[in-house]
């Protein structure tokens, strides 16, 4: 069966389901508001014959102006314009159906209805009402699709930004990693290779979180233990680095804390006289990342940029609490909110 024969046979089922609606009610009308026609059985038909014309009409008719404006005028972006549209359309397709049908009753009923224009003044006033119904309904329904969508697309925007965000970390982290190898492969052949086993261990974390939106704090600091350990090679004791977390059962976006401790490491000297010292710990709802500020004179590691902004653009779509920066010129302080564990 074709799509166009399917539709058919549905608005067939349809206007014969409106007819009988259209039927049942106008007897049930006719019984209640006509006395003589109860012993009448020729008028009895008459009247619910004219009755079945008028509410087949409008209800069918008004059904299809709904339908035919909801496709040419939004309710979302043209509210009141659609809601005028719809009162006058409604309000002179139902006086010329009452009007065309009551011209006919007075051409070929047998006796008079008396006044026509109660009968108008009534279709319109149960046409209006059910209209202010039916165009209130699909007003809500339209709005509350609109606004389901708007969610929709929105959910989809944000994760496609952070997936963009999360990609960034693996090059970022690879970037530097081979950046500190090359100075390491000048100054001790050995450690290099020490360094590049130790380096596709960390990688394999990097791997293996790459598709996370948090893990625990727990295994971020394994990572960190990792990491720390090739960026001793290269510094020895004149890195320091003291993690003060109490076993917290918490979550962290993957690789923050290894980004902000390699940023602390590209922006500052590390030497025997000034060694650099970064202290992880708890501070209220946030896990607090500080180092001493002894700024280079000069960048010796190119940077790619994406080490801090990337945190916090990744934070803002994790939750509600935002990254915070300060740097008092003596110390910069990184706060992490503190983010729950998915169960």
């Amino acid at each position: 069966m074709t799509q166009p024969d399917t539709q058919e046979k549905t608005t067939l089922r349809q206007y014969f389901r409106i007819l009988g609606f259209s039927v049942i009610g106008s007897a049930s009308m006719t019984f209640f508001t006509c006395n003589h026609c109860r012993v009448d059985a020729g008028s009895y038909l008459w009247v619910t014959s004219f009755s079945v014309l008028i509410w087949f009409f409008l209800w069918t008719g008004n059904d299809f102006i709904t339908h035919y404006f909801n496709r040419k005028i939004s309710w979302v972006v043209y509210p009141v314009r659609r809601l005028v549209v719809g009162i006058v359309t409604t309000v002179v397709y139902t006086v010329s159906v009452v009007f065309i049908i009551d011209l006919l009753w007075k051409k070929f009923a047998p006796f008079s209805l008396g006044n026509g224009q109660w009968i108008i003044a009534f279709a319109l006033v149960v046409t209006f009402l059910i209209s202010l119904f039916l165009h209130g309904r699909e007003f809500l329904i339209r709005w509350q699709k609109s606004a389901v969508e708007a969610e929709r697309y929105e959910k989809e925007s944000v994760r496609a930004q952070f997936e963009s965000l999360r990609n960034q970390v693996n090059p970022h982290f690879v970037f530097n990693s081979l950046n500190a190898l090359t100075h390491l492969v000048y100054e001790d052949q050995d450690k290099a290779a020490r360094f590049i086993k130790q380096l596709s261990e960390v990688y394999r974390y990097v791997l293996e979180t790459k598709d996370s939106e948090v893990v625990p704090v727990e295994e971020e600091l394994k990572f960190i233990d990792s990491y720390l350990y090739l960026q001793r090679i290269r510094f020895g004791d004149k890195l320091k680095v003291e993690i003060n977390l109490n076993d917290m059962k918490s979550a962290v976006a993957p690789l923050a804390l290894q980004m902000l401790i390699e940023n602390a490491i590209k922006h500052n000297v590390i030497s025997e006289e000034d060694p650099l010292v970064v202290k992880l710990y708890v501070a209220g709802s946030f896990l607090v990342v500080e180092n001493a500020i002894h700024k280079k004179n000069s960048l010796q590691e190119p940077s790619s940029g994406l080490g801090l902004e990337n945190i916090k653009r990744r934070y803002e779509f994790l939750g509600n609490e935002k990254v915070q920066v300060s740097d008092d010129g003596g110390k910069f302080i990184v706060k992490l909110p503190v983010l729950s564990i998915p169960k």
